[in-house]
C-alpha cells in the first residue's frame, strides 16, 4: 500500500527546469524590433483613449504583449466567464481602496469593440466599484488566448459549478466563432464532461454536480464531430443526466422521510445505483451507461436502506 501511495505521487509531482535554461534574459525583453500586428494593437490604444506604457517580449514564451492603461469603460469581461462575486469584488475593493494603489494589472486582449478580459474580472468590478477612470493591463495580441480562460483564471478559485459553467459557455461561443472538432479544443476546455455539467447547471443552478462527475469523468470523452454538433449531443445527455438527478432527489426524499438525515445522502444514493466499481472497461459508452444508472434510480427502494449503511457512507455533501 504504501509502495502505491509512493507511485501515486510521483506521478502528481513534475521535475522543476534546470535553471536558467529556458526564455529570454531579462536584459532582451525589450528594445527588439516589433511585429506590424503589435504596432498596429498600440495606435489602437491610443486611438481608443489609452495609453502604451511598455511594449515587450514575455520572459517565459519571448511573445509580444502590450503593458497599457486603458478607459475603465471599453474593458469587459469575456462573455463566457463565470459570475461575478460580488463580496469577493468588494473585498478587492476595500483592500484596494486602503493601499490606494493598483499593483496587479489584468490581462486583456482586443475584441470586435473594445476589449476582453479573460483574467480579472474581479478587479475589473472592484475598480469600477471604487470609480476609477482608468485600469492597467497587459494587452495580448492574441485574441484567442481567451479562450484559454481556465488556465488564466487565478484570481479567485474556481469550484465545480464555475468551472463547468465557463467551459460550456465557452463551448456555444466557440461554435460560432470556430466550429472545428470538438477534441481539437480539449486544452481550452480541460475535460469533456465539465460541458455535459455546464449545460445542465445552465438548466438548473441547484443542479448537484459533483455527486455525478465521478461517473461523467469514465464515460463523457471528447467528441470528433464539429462543436456545434458535439454539443446537441451534449444537451441531450445533460437532459439524461438531469432526468436522473430528479430520480436521485426522490430517493433522497424517501431515506429522509425515513428520518435518515446526512449531508451524504446524495452520494450515497449515486454510489448504491453506480455500478461502473465493478466496470473494467476504461472508457464505457456514455448512453448504455447512464440508461443502466437511470434504470437503478427508477428501482431505488429507501425502505431497504439501514441507518448504519448511510451512517458508513461518505462522499460528495449535497450542493
Amino acid at each position: 500500500m504504501a509502495t502505491a501511495k509512493k507511485k501515486r505521487a510521483a506521478k502528481k509531482s513534475k521535475k522543476a527546469a534546470a535553471a536558467h535554461t529556458r526564455g529570454l534574459d531579462a536584459s532582451r525583453l525589450a528594445g527588439a524590433a516589433t511585429p506590424a500586428a503589435v504596432n498596429t494593437l498600440a495606435k489602437r490604444i491610443d486611438d481608443d483613449g489609452g495609453a502604451v506604457l511598455a511594449v515587450y517580449r514575455d520572459p517565459l514564451g519571448s511573445r509580444w504583449q502590450i503593458l497599457a492603461s486603458l478607459p475603465i469603460d471599453i474593458v469587459q469581461p469575456t462573455p463566457y466567464q463565470r459570475d461575478l462575486s460580488e463580496t469577493h469584488v468588494a473585498r478587492l475593493a476595500d483592500a484596494i481602496d486602503k493601499l490606494d494603489r493598483f499593483l496587479d494589472p489584468i490581462v486583456a486582449v482586443p475584441a470586435a469593440e473594445g476589449y476582453w478580459s479573460p483574467n480579472g474580472y474581479h478587479r475589473l468590478g472592484a475598480m469600477k466599484q471604487l470609480g476609477a477612470k482608468a485600469i492597467v493591463a497587459i494587452v495580448v495580441p492574441e485574441p484567442e488566448v481567451a479562450h484559454r480562460i481556465l488556465a488564466l483564471n487565478t484570481e479567485k478559485a474556481h469550484n465545480l459549478r464555475e468551472r463547468a459553467l465557463e467551459v460550456s459557455r465557452l463551448a456555444q461561443a466557440l461554435a460560432e466563432l470556430d466550429d472545428r472538432a470538438e477534441k481539437s479544443y480539449s486544452e481550452e476546455f480541460e475535460e469533456a464532461a465539465l460541458i455535459t455539467l455546464g449545460l445542465c447547471y445552465q438548466e438548473n443552478g441547484r443542479f448537484s454536480g459533483g455527486a455525478y462527475h465521478p461517473i461523467l469523468k469514465r464515460i463523457d470523452q471528447f467528441q470528433s464531430t464539429k462543436l456545434s454538433v458535439a454539443l446537441e449531443e451534449r444537451r441531450a445527455r445533460a437532459a439524461k443526466l438531469l432526468e436522473l438527478n430528479e430520480y436521485v432527489n426522490e430517493a433522497v426524499k424517501g431515506l429522509k422521510a425515513k428520518g435518515l438525515e446526512s449531508p451524504y445522502l446524495k452520494a450515497f444514493v449515486v454510489s448504491r445505483i453506480n455500478h461502473l466499481r465493478f466496470v473494467k472497461e476504461k472508457h464505457p459508452d456514455f448512453d448504455s451507461t447512464l440508461d443502466k444508472i437511470l434504470g437503478a434510480a427508477k428501482r431505488f427502494n429507501p425502505g431497504n436502506v439501514k441507518a448504519d449503511q448511510v451512517a458508513r457512507s461518505g462522499g460528495v455533501a449535497e450542493e
